[in-house]
């Protein structure tokens, strides 16, 4: 398939992001080197690897991941269609984590130098590049939350809740005919740190208090109000009021 031009983009005609200029875009696709195209399971990025690039994901979903030393997973976050890639490992020598594709997956890659480029060629480019570092890690500030204060069903509530308004942003309808869901239960065990007996049990009763619906790989939000609740969740998770994001 040939690849996406920047200034063709779909991502750029979703009203989530943050309209760039015509010198923008322009020099988004001057540091732009290639595409990368993963089958659900592969690596993007090694743990401990050399020299990684700046990617964004175009299409597809992904995560972040670390292990330890006998294969235990801790996904540290999930990410969608227009999120960042790689700025952290700009300021180390090896990859501080792996990313993985959860489904088949396109990923943007930029050239080496794209991160200095960006920021000294255009400062309000180099604002977005800060912007969505600030938003990652406020992503993973809920997840260690979670992992640290809140009960099992409270942690399933707040990955339902948070990755339904993400994925809804994304979509024409707002997510009122369900948002895709790709996760396994493993994988929303990988990211709670909870047992995959439990992620099951836990999961099963949010589902019969009629809460919310997986079917068919799609998640449906059947109580909003409820499940922010159980999770105590008190930020922003619909279209109205919620920040647009800058795309690189």
């Amino acid at each position: 398939m040939p690849e996406v031009r920047c200034n063709q983009c779909p991502l750029r005609r979703l009203p989530l992001f943050i309209e760039n200029s015509v010198d923008e875009i322009a020099l988004v696709q001057s540091v732009k080197r290639r595409e990368a195209i993963l089958r659900a399971g592969e690596l993007l990025i090694h743990e401990g690897q050399k020299g990684v690039p700046l990617f964004t994901l175009l299409d597809g979903w992904a995560f972040r991941f670390k292990t330890l030393s006998d294969g235990r997973r801790q996904i540290l976050n999930f990410l969608l269609p227009g999120d960042l890639i790689g700025v952290q490992q700009k300021t180390v020598a090896l990859a501080a984590y792996g990313v993985m594709a959860l489904t088949e997956a396109v990923f943007c890659v930029f050239h080496p130098n794209a991160l200095w480029d960006l920021h000294h060629q255009s400062p309000s480019m180099g604002f977005n590049l800060t912007w969505l570092g600030a938003h990652e890690e406020s992503l993973v500030d809920e997840g260690l939350l979670s992992l640290g204060r809140r009960g099992a069903e409270e942690r399933i509530a707040a990955l339902l809740v948070q990755l339904f308004a993400r994925v809804a942003r994304r979509q024409a309808d707002a997510g009122v005919g369900g948002v895709p869901f790709p996760l396994k239960q493993q994988h929303m065990a990988d990211a709670l740190g909870m047992s995959l007996v439990h992620t099951n049990k836990s999961l099963r009763k949010l589902q019969r208090r009629g809460l919310h619906r997986l079917e068919d790989g799609r998640l449906h939000i059947l109580d909003t109000a409820a499940l922010m609740q159980i999770a105590d969740l008190h930020v922003q998770t619909d279209n109205q009021g919620a920040s647009r994001l800058p795309l690189v």
